[in-house]
């Protein structure tokens, strides 16, 4: 009998559409030779294809200013009780996952009950190398996190003041404290589109992107900007309130021919 595996996903708001979740499901499907069941948590069901398992986003009890960012993700998903899935382990897709290879050897990668996750590319030097779990792509049984939910619910000012909006720092500090480390995937198996497709940004007028030529490469993830659908037809869109870098030159840094590559894979 073929084995069966758990994809989860969640979708709020406008930023993503029925379009983006079904493209991941499709992409997964391409991609495995196992069976899935792909689940959707969301507050707007049209438009999904009638294969995806929809549920309502799991509910955080905390005063509505809390419920912001990410929160709904990192730690909504915690929940001991997630659909039907209590006890079996999950795979979660952030909705600007490319996905470019197989993906096989990772559904039968985790051992026992382990929490696994990309080892974070922004922080793989300095204080905290191998302390962030970045969460574009990760795996948990469910029922072993629920602490992380209900510690946001008891104490959302806290982990609010602690982390803002920077919720995989939270999730991967709770996971420490509670199982000692983070278990990471492969470095191979992902890439950043932000680190390592894009050129030096003073080439990026004149260089087009490029997919790493790795062997056993499985996801690009588009990770903050730009989007998937921004590269694909060359738009980068920038938040003007950013104080980080002077405006002339974030104008020059954010900058992305279109990378037509990549509606190969998301289709």
């Amino acid at each position: 009998m073929t084995k069966s595996f758990n994809i989860v996903t969640i979708k709020w708001g406008t930023m993503y559409g029925a379009d983006d979740v079904n493209k991941l499901y499709a992409a997964i499907l391409r991609n495995t030779s196992y069976r899935v069941r792909f689940y959707c948590f969301t507050d707007n069901t049209e438009g999904l294809n009638e294969n995806i398992l929809v549920y309502p986003i799991p509910k955080l009890l905390v005063p509505q200013q809390f419920v912001f960012g990410n929160h709904r993700k990192a730690s909504g998903l915690c929940d001991d009780n997630l659909a039907d899935l209590h006890g079996q382990r999950v795979f979660f897709f952030d909705l600007d996952s490319l996905i470019v290879g197989n993906l096989d050897e990772l559904f039968e990668y985790p051992v026992g009950d382990r929490f696994y996750a990309i080892n974070d590319w922004a922080h793989r030097h300095g204080k905290k190398a191998n302390l962030i779990g970045q969460a574009s792509c990760y795996s948990w049984v469910v029922g072993t996190l629920g602490f992380i939910k209900e510690y946001f619910e008891q104490h959302p000012q806290e982990v609010i003041d602690t982390y803002y909006t920077a919720t995989q720092q939270y999730v991967s500090a709770k996971v420490i404290e509670k199982f000692g480390k983070i278990w990471f995937w492969p470095d191979n198996w992902f890439k950043s589109f932000r680190f390592h497709c894009l050129p030096h940004p003073l080439l990026r007028y004149f260089i087009t992107p490029k997919l790493p030529h790795i062997k056993g490469l499985k996801m690009i993830a588009f990770h903050g900007e730009p989007g998937i659908n921004e590269a694909l037809h060359g738009i980068w869109s920038f938040n003007p309130l950013s104080a980080k870098y002077p405006r002339g030159f974030k104008k020059l840094y954010k900058h992305v021919r279109p990378t037509f590559w990549i509606a190969d894979f998301w289709k």
